[in-house]
């Protein structure tokens, strides 16, 4: 039995959590005695392929012939790799694309699957993972007891671990002619920095009072290179895209820095930003319960502190 990681990519190029992925799928076949395979899959230069061999893993399978991908072309192509590799364990990234792929898989081929895992096995006999549980307010230790299994790792979680290694690609043919999901067009918004791939998120709340005084939460972003967020209340009375809605019925984030301005901080926020690396709030209540969860706390209103924050970074910048 081998190990098999899918290597999401963006337009060609490999996302940091897929290297992540990568980089744990190489350590997790060491710790448990397989070798260990990545996938790729659609448009993308060999020259990026090969950079997947800064985490070690010296063998890509790319699929080529496909002009786009969904969830269901993912899982029928990886499902038919998987059996000519004899992998009884696949690793997909914490993105929202490897949760759903993966998910579709598991379903596929009879497989448990975990997901939100945050380390190696603490043992092989039997394998148990730890992962995040309850909105990432506590953790649980799952077995494997399966024969084919699914990890999904939580996004920044385990981090890139450099082990540099020549990469070899076998190019293949897409063999999946599972096409009953039609794609008619696909439409990306190109601006900004993705927010489920931030390292760095500038959030804001109903504390600024209207969509006329963003500015100076971009002003900040921009001098940070974060991408910008904001909390549900927000989204629904649109000052702001839905898409940048993060939360528990929002987009679920881990960046190294979460900076919330203006948010009181409700349960339903904090299911989707807890696993933030550091947690920084400006909040001119002195009692809004997000200071709670935070890590440095500012009390003051958010009109002075926040263009105050910005000026010092530019000039700490040059």
């Amino acid at each position: 039995m081998s190990v098999l990681i899918y290597i999401e990519h963006t337009d060609g190029n490999i996302k940091k959590n897929a290297l992540e992925a990568a980089s744990y799928g190489v350590a997790y076949a060491e710790k448990t005695g397989v070798s260990a395979k990545g996938i790729v899959i659609g448009k993308i230069a060999d020259e990026e392929i090969k950079k997947i061999g800064s985490v070690g893993l010296e063998k890509v399978i790319k699929v080529d012939g496909l002009d786009y991908l969904n969830h269901q072309k993912v899982s029928a192509i990886v499902s038919d790799v998987a059996k000519n590799e004899n992998a009884g364990t696949i690793i997909f990234c914490g993105s929202s694309e490897g949760k759903a792929s993966g998910s579709r898989l598991a379903i596929k081929i009879n497989a448990g699957i975990i997901t939100e895992v945050i380390e190696l096995p603490s043992s092989n006999s039997p394998i148990s993972l730890k992962k995040k549980a309850f909105s990432g307010k506590g953790f649980a230790n799952v077995e494997l007891i399966n024969d084919k299994n699914i990890i999904v790792v939580s996004t920044n979680s385990f981090g890139v671990h450099e082990k540099k290694v020549d990469c070899s690609i076998e190019s293949i043919s897409a063999s999946s002619d599972d096409d009953s999901l039609k794609h008619k067009s696909f439409d990306r918004d190109t601006e900004g920095i993705s927010l489920p791939d931030a390292e760095l998120v500038v959030s804001a709340g109903r504390g600024l009072k209207g969509s006329e005084n963003w500015g100076m939460i971009e002003d900040l972003a921009n001098a940070l290179g974060a991408a910008t967020a904001c909390s549900k209340p927000v989204s629904d009375i649109g000052w702001r895209p839905h898409h940048e809605h993060v939360g528990q019925t929002g987009i679920a984030i881990s960046p190294n820095l979460y900076i919330a301005i203006g948010i009181s901080g409700a349960i339903q926020h904090l299911a989707g930003v807890s696993s933030s690396k550091t947690i920084v709030v400006i909040n001119i209540d002195s009692e809004a319960p997000f200071f709670k969860a935070a890590d440095y706390g500012i009390v003051g209103d958010a009109f002075d502190v926040v263009p105050k924050l910005t000026a010092a970074i530019k000039s700490a910048k040059g």
